[in-house]
């Protein structure tokens, strides 16, 4: 009994006993988060300037040495650049016509497509899968100048639906991440539910989705980021200025300024704009950022 104490006693001490640090460590960890730091600052920094500079007044944008924060700060410039311009409308067509529609059609049509591919057997299905993957080596450049001539045809320029109807036909990135994530949950449940006499749309939505919410969530997210700084595609599409999204309201914003005569200000209110649209998505990214690592890190942990 005596010998059986000992030995749990000496487990306990040699358990409890931490890792000497040595110098080597103390140094690595120095490096490593000298590196972090260095990372993150380069990654602020031009967030920060872009947030300053509109603040600042016409003699104090280009003046060396730099100056880090305006005093005072001319807080009126946020204002005055939106105002400037049609940014409201902008706004509206940006997040209500375009963004929105292609969130849900991206994640509606990718489900169907995904779930397909990783949870049903059917002839064929391996074969299709490579080839949907192949197209991803297609550059988007190849294919513009013919895409622009069907929608020509069909009628569907100046308007957002060459923007948003594709978005319902699913895409291979993101058949490809659904499917690796459908992969990774258990047949059994599936099976289970087809014992209780479910179809598959009812397996889909009582069994499946409920499970893979981070893997939507990021396809939600990658989508809504694509459309709401995309330039080349209402570039290409949209000509009329009440149809502007917001990125094209960005370009155009110089122009506005020569004429309404603001030509001192232009660099604060460019700087002003881009400042405001650049804040919804880092609080998308900050409030869903342990969804969308969730979704990320689970993705593919199943062949």
């Amino acid at each position: 009994m005596d010998e059986t104490y000992s030995q749990a006693n000496k487990i306990v001490q040699t358990s409890g006993r931490r890792k000497k640090i040595t110098a080597i460590d103390v140094v690595v960890a120095f490096v490593k988060y000298t590196i972090i730091l260095l990372l993150t600052v380069s990654f602020i920094l031009p967030l920060y300037w872009m947030a300053m500079s509109a603040l600042k007044i016409p003699e104090q944008v280009f003046v060396i040495p730099p100056i880090w924060f305006p005093n005072p700060a001319r807080w009126i410039n946020y204002i005055e650049a939106w105002k400037v311009d049609e940014f409201s409308l902008y706004l509206f067509n940006t997040v209500f016509r375009y963004c929105l529609p292609v969130v849900i059609g991206t994640v509606v049509s990718n489900t169907f497509v995904a779930y397909s591919f990783g949870r049903l057997k059917w002839p064929g299905r391996d074969v299709l899968f490579a080839i949907c993957l192949m197209t991803m080596m297609i550059p988007g450049q190849v294919t513009m100048v013919p895409v622009f001539i069907i929608f020509k045809h069909l009628g569907w320029i100046n308007s957002f639906k060459p923007l948003v109807i594709p978005s319902f036909f699913a895409s291979a990135y993101n058949i490809f991440l659904l499917r690796q994530f459908f992969r990774t949950i258990p047949e059994e449940l599936s099976d289970s539910a087809r014992i209780d006499g479910a179809n598959e749309f009812q397996i889909l939505a009582y069994v499946i989705l409920p499970l893979v919410k981070p893997a939507l969530a990021v396809v939600a997210l990658f989508s809504f980021m694509g459309a709401w700084n995309d330039y080349m595609g209402p570039l290409i599409y949209i000509n009329q200025s009440d149809l502007f999204p917001i990125s094209l309201g960005l370009a155009s914003l110089s122009a506005t300024l020569n004429q309404v005569g603001i030509k001192g200000l232009a660099y604060p209110y460019l700087m002003a704009v881009s400042t405001l649209v650049t804040i919804p998505i880092i609080l998308i990214f900050f409030f869903a950022q342990r969804t969308f690592i969730e979704g990320i890190a689970l993705t593919g942990m199943k062949g």
